[in-house]
């Protein structure tokens, strides 16, 4: 018994192994919240400020301005909103259409910790822990999405040791490794009815006979729900330069490689029992125990996704004793992620999935002003693109080109010890939507036509301590 559409139901849900999901944070599915001090200049100079330990994830080569030992531990509070709002969705076969899925946003927390130390005039190491991709979304059950996505959840964890060089006066490299792990696991629905019918079309019950449309009739409204998990460890690594212009001007480059990973996991169903009158039960029974055996059954899945590339190119002067200018240039190769195909433990492929995303950029400007020794103000704007194209938009990842305003201030209490607060309000463009699945079916999917108001709200806290 052969099931297309309902292994597509299937596929789609494994997209997000590879994908990502929702962009509540940064173009694609990328977190930029490394540290309170960039954010408040929206991440401008990046790689050129190099003023506190952070600078290991910006900029490796950056770590030799830092003259003592220096920790540094930042926690952001991003909240997103995401909302859907319908136009001319449709409903999935024997479904009803169902809601718009409310703000399917929440509060995420995001850590970082750094730490410095000079060995000696010219070396210095140091240990970065951070999360550069991920995120958490969810959407009210029984949305007119709901076989394509109901709850998201991406976590990465990446270690990041490095090591910087004093080449000559005013240039530095640097390195690092990335030791990086991924963790994923999101919910759907799947149209169970609509599975009972292909089964029945499969097994000679022909389409529009009395048979099948009394199996019809008494089988509306059943969905499975669909738990996919998995996981994977990848290296990667990192590698910049730093070069002093003379008169308080610096630039900054970064390179962060590609990382590779080969998701391993599990997906999970938990298909109804259905309740039909005696003249059928045999029939259905007979067709949902081949769904459940043959199609929406437990099983080990497992995804190859490549993670892109990040340049980094910024600029850091001195205008004056008050002011800081900064400029940012960063690009990211999310071509990596062409099509994801997902396989079965036995090799079969569940579905292949075309994603066609384009490389981004990502400008920024910014600048400091020192109020006084103990108190300096920042300030920043950037736009951000988005890697997603119209054409290839889902609710799994219904993102678009935004526009970052940062502000924040820093406080010195001492020599040792300051305090960074950032804030950040992120304007995304109204990205529309008209999806019906992969490969198409709005018997299995539904249609979701319609558009996305998003926007975020971020919120950080950053001390840094000099030993």
């Amino acid at each position: 018994m052969r099931i297309p559409f309902v292994r597509s139901c299937i596929g789609a849900a494994v997209a997000v192994l590879g994908l990502g999901t929702v962009p509540a944070f940064g173009a694609g599915f990328q977190l930029n919240e490394t540290s309170a001090s960039g954010l408040g200049t929206a991440f401008a100079g990046g790689a050129a400020v190099a003023e506190d330990a952070t600078t290991l994830w910006s900029n490796v080569a950056g770590m030799s301005r830092i003259r003592t030992m220096q920790a540094v531990g930042a926690i952001h509070l991003v909240t997103p909103s995401l909302k859907f709002r319908n136009d001319a969705s449709e409903a999935a076969a024997s479904q009803a259409l169902g809601g718009e899925g409310g703000d399917a946003g929440g509060l995420n927390v995001v850590p970082n910790l750094y730490i410095v130390a000079p060995i000696n005039r010219d070396w210095s190491v140091g240990l970065g822990v951070s999360a550069p991709f991920g995120l958490v979304t969810e959407y009210d059950d029984g949305w007119a999405g709901r076989f394509q996505a109901i709850k998201s959840s991406i976590q990465t964890i990446n270690v990041n040791p490095g090591v910087s060089w004093r080449v000559a006066e005013g240039l530095a490299l640097g390195v690092g490794l990335n030791i990086q792990r991924m963790s994923a696991e999101f919910t759907n629905q799947v149209n169970y009815s609509a599975a009972l019918l292909g089964a029945a079309a499969a097994n000679g019950i022909t389409p529009g006979s009395s048979t099948f449309n009394a199996i019809a009739q008494a089988t509306p409204g059943l969905e499975s729900g669909a738990k996919i998990k998995g996981s994977d460890n990848a290296l990667g690594w990192n590698a910049g330069v730093l070069w002093d212009l003379g008169n308080d001007a610096r630039v900054g480059a970064q390179y962060r490689s590609a990382i590779s990973y080969h998701l391993a996991g599990d997906a999970t169903f938990s298909n109804p029992v259905p309740v039909v009158s005696s003249s059928l039960a045999a029939v259905v029974g007979q067709l949902a125990a081949g769904v459940n055996s043959r199609v929406l059954y437990d099983t080990q899945i497992a995804a190859d996704v490549k993670l892109p590339p990040i340049v980094n190119l910024s600029y850091f002067g001195k205008l004056n004793d008050r002011w800081d200018l900064m400029a940012d240039a960063q690009w990211t190769g999310w071509s990596t992620i062409e099509t994801l195909k997902f396989s079965r433990a036995d090799g079969t492929v569940l579905q292949t999935t075309p994603e066609n995303f384009k490389n981004t950029w990502k400008l920024a400007v910014g600048a400091n002003y020192r109020y006084s020794d103990a108190l300096m103000f920042r300030g920043g704007v950037a736009f951000d693109q988005s890697p997603v194209r119209t054409e290839f938009r889902t609710p799994r990842l219904p993102d678009a080109d935004r526009t970052w305003l940062g502000a924040g201030v820093q406080y010195k209490a001492n020599e040792k010890l300051r305090f960074d607060v950032g804030a950040a309000y992120l304007f995304v463009k109204r990205a529309t939507i008209d999806d019906s699945g992969s490969p198409a079916s709005v018997a299995a999917y539904g249609r979701l036509n319609g558009h996305y108001d998003n926007s975020t709200v971020i919120v950080s806290a950053q001390s840094s301590y000099s030993f």
